[in-house]
């Protein structure tokens, strides 16, 4: 079939599950809270919707633990509302898109029951089983050094067997072994299960760790918490495997891929996604913007670097450039609000905007996480009592293994855990910030009364009516699809300037990331005086104009300028 990209047209709102909207009244998240809110979706300008598993599961990683492809949890709803969701989503313009999580299923997956119960079962080898040693009091010992990314090693025995299963993950997300045919096989049929119903492609969980390097080494040269990971990071046949799906399914549907690849640079995401006859995926989530205040995890922090954000958006802003489409975003599931972490919660809404303005321009396919168009903020964690996540429990249970005290081991689990972006979506000022009836299944974060869509909708300079602004913004202008990418200003710790240029119009985004008054010059051939100032997050009371080539902008000040001719 003849790919027409419509992707790189697209804006994408990020649902996950559990958090979004309750619409049946038992305190968790579902599709009839997203039935609910679809034309508030499709009110923010967006095209399409992007589903974090929605897949039956025991919740151990929270729907990334997947024990059924081709259902829904109950907790979310059935096939039926599915389908529902899924037409009334399409009659509203928007795509749907589902996450597919095909490096490891649950534990609770009847193909890892089958496995487990026998070295001869035909679904032994769907997983990485491996026969370990003995250790001097004749105590089984892994095959090798691996560590889990979420969860103390990377093996967990099977008595029954004599043998250990590989988990990268947690201990309930037993790798898949894409080296087998039969998985691959199966891999297939899920995508086409998917595509037959209606949906319009997948966004791929941790697709570049399917290949394992053979033999499993162990690992000397990476550090504890991450040995193992050089060994199937980019692994020696993902371009194969990812070239199989393409030719079998994808080819012949009208649909999209994006790719989650974590520890990839541009140079390593190009095999994926220059455009061509080996391209394998339409885009790729990478993680470099996403560390401009930490080392490599936001559990190693740093202070947080404007010059590393800008060095990330721009590095891949201009190796892509001209061969491959950028996945653009600063909010997902994963990570701490972007507020809180790049911008200011004393200034939230003005930063809030500020940072919209920073990636939304940007060429490439913008992808905008539930609660961020309002401008949700990091909740608070007590104890770790309060934190669901499994990455933050193994965070902690490493400090207190290490000796410290369950104050200190909390410290970097309330600054960095994934769970801040997970609290209820704030709707309102009401009870249980109207996201249900019944007590959520998280608490609500205290900032509900005053950070929510309803206040922002009766607000026209609101964080919620400038995404929407700069989406249509974004949508209208030819330059944001075809431009080219400029940057000014590199070596600034406090202000990031960029161009997007095309022959008769030109685009100038001015951020301050400072939290007082601050006034510079303006890049050389951009006349403020000839431009349409397009977007801005402060009203015009106050404004200052260009002076001799200078401007001062207030606290984290944005603006949008269009040239046209």
């Amino acid at each position: 079939m003849e790919r027409n990209r419509w992707y790189k047209d697209a804006v994408f709102y990020q649902i996950w599950p559990r958090s979004f909207k309750d619409g049946n009244g038992d305190g968790i998240g579902d599709l009839w809270g997203v039935l609910e809110k679809l034309d508030y979706i499709a009110s923010l300008g967006v095209t399409g919707i992007w589903f974090s598993p929605l897949y039956p599961s025991p919740q151990a990683d929270y729907g990334y633990d997947i024990a059924d492809y081709r259902g829904i949890d109950p907790a979310y709803g059935d096939l039926d509302v599915f389908r529902q969701v899924l037409d009334e989503a399409h009659a509203r313009g928007l795509r749907v898109i589902m996450d597919l999580v095909v490096n490891h299923t649950s534990s609770e997956h009847p193909w890892f029951k089958e496995s487990r119960s026998s070295r001869d079962n035909p679904y032994h080898d769907y997983y990485i089983w491996r026969d370990g040693g003995r250790d001097r009091m004749g105590r089984a010992i892994p095959p090798n050094n691996w560590d889990s990314l979420f969860e103390g090693r990377a093996w967990e025995y099977e008595p029954a067997i004599d043998q250990w299963y590989l988990h990268v993950f947690a201990k309930g997300q037993p790798d898949l072994n894409m080296d087998n045919p039969r998985v691959r096989e199966e891999v297939e049929d899920v995508m086409r299960f998917w595509l037959d119903l209606g949906v319009d492609g997948f966004r791929e969980d941790v697709i570049t760790f399917t290949s394992k390097v053979p033999g499993l080494p162990n690992d000397h040269l990476m550090p504890p918490g991450a040995r193992g990971m050089r060994f199937y990071e980019n692994g020696p046949h993902v371009h194969e495997y990812l070239a199989q799906f393409r030719d079998h399914v994808l080819s012949h549907y009208d649909c999209m891929t994006v790719g989650e690849a974590p520890m990839i640079t541009p140079a390593k995401a190009l095999p994926f996604i220059e455009e061509g006859p080996d391209q394998t995926l339409d885009l790729m989530f990478h993680f470099e913007h996403m560390t401009a205040d930490c080392l490599f995890t936001e559990y190693v922090p740093m202070p947080f670097s404007l010059r590393k954000l800008k060095r990330a958006f721009g590095r891949w802003q201009r190796e892509l450039d001209g061969r491959a489409w950028n996945a653009l975003y600063i909010e997902n599931h994963d990570h701490p609000r972007v507020v809180s972490r790049y911008g200011s919660e004393e200034f939230r809404e003005r930063s809030a905007m500020m940072l919209a303005c920073t990636y939304l321009f940007q060429k490439g396919t913008p992808f905008v996480y539930q609660g961020q168009e309002i401008g949700m903020v990091n909740t608070h964690f007590a104890t770790i009592g309060d934190v669901p996540d499994v990455a933050a429990r193994n965070q902690y249970r490493r400090r207190i293994e290490a000796g410290a005290s369950p104050e200190k081991a909390m410290e970097p689990v309330k600054r960095a855990a994934r769970d801040h972006a997970r609290p209820p979506v704030q709707w309102s000022g009401g009870e249980n910030a109207g996201f249900s009836s019944a007590d959520p299944w998280f608490a609500v974060n205290p900032t509900y009364h005053e950070v929510n869509v309803e206040r922002d909708e009766g607000d026209p300079h609101s964080v919620l009516n400038f995404y929407r602004r700069a989406i249509r913004l974004r949508r209208e202008l030819p330059v944001v699809r075809e431009g080219s990418y400029h940057e000014f200003k590199r070596a600034s710790g406090e202000l990031y300037v960029y161009a997007r240029e095309m022959e008769g119009q030109r685009l100038l985004v001015l951020c301050s990331f400072c939290d007082r008054a601050l006034s510079f010059s303006v890049p050389r051939g951009y006349d403020l005086d000839e431009g349409v100032l397009e977007l801005g997050n402060y009203e015009d009371e106050g404004m200052t104009e260009q002076a001799e080539g200078r401007v001062t902008f207030r606290p984290y000040e944005c603006r949008v300028y269009r040239f046209d001719g």
